[in-house]
């Protein structure tokens, strides 16, 4: 299989859990990308102050797999910086989001599908897969539609199961058969 790197940022962890996850699965190494300050107050301001350097080397990779949130539709400083910081370097990349959209509301202005949209501009032919793993998929019916449910739940190994570990499992599939 040729070399796959897994570079995330997570703010509430469960970006972290799920980078953590395909790391493991995938048997390769993973970085976190560090912002120089705290990005909320940046993102409500639409300022990008960059990230911090990483250490592993991106060239020296295949794939990098590029997992982090969005936030109210969309890409978030982090996310946006590495890809610019480290686009010239990169030859395949595949974006990943644990996120508060719904399937259903996928390309409505708060959904994951315009970020899709938006990463796959960006990184042209570079872009190979995006794949959204909402949070939602974890809740019970009764909650799925809970906006205060969504906000509360991270993704975890006690929670991490039926649609979402399906879902999981075919994209691992997928990564897999692209080594190949």
């Amino acid at each position: 299989m040729k070399k796959i790197i897994v570079v995330y940022y997570s703010k509430k962890g469960s970006n972290k859990y799920l980078a953590g996850k395909i790391s493991k699965s995938l048997s390769c190494e993973s970085e976190e990308i560090k912002p120089w300050m705290n990005i909320f107050l940046l993102f409500l301001m639409n300022i990008h102050l960059g990230i911090r350097p990483l250490k592993l080397k991106i060239e020296d990779y295949d794939t990098v797999i590029l997992c982090g949130p969005i936030w109210m539709g969309k890409l978030i400083p982090p996310l946006r910086s590495f890809i610019t910081k480290y686009f010239s370097k990169i030859n395949k990349m595949i974006f990943i989001t644990c996120c508060g959209s719904t399937d259903a509301k996928r390309d409505e202005k708060f959904g994951y599908g315009l970020v899709f949209k938006e990463v796959e501009g960006i990184l042209n032919n570079k872009c190979i897969i995006c794949q959204a793993f909402p949070v939602g998929l974890v809740l019970p019916d009764d909650k799925k539609e809970d906006a205060d449910a969504f906000m509360k739940t991270h993704l975890n190994d006690e929670n991490f199961e039926g649609e979402i570990q399906e879902r999981f499992d075919s994209f691992i599939k997928k990564v897999n058969e692209l080594g190949r």
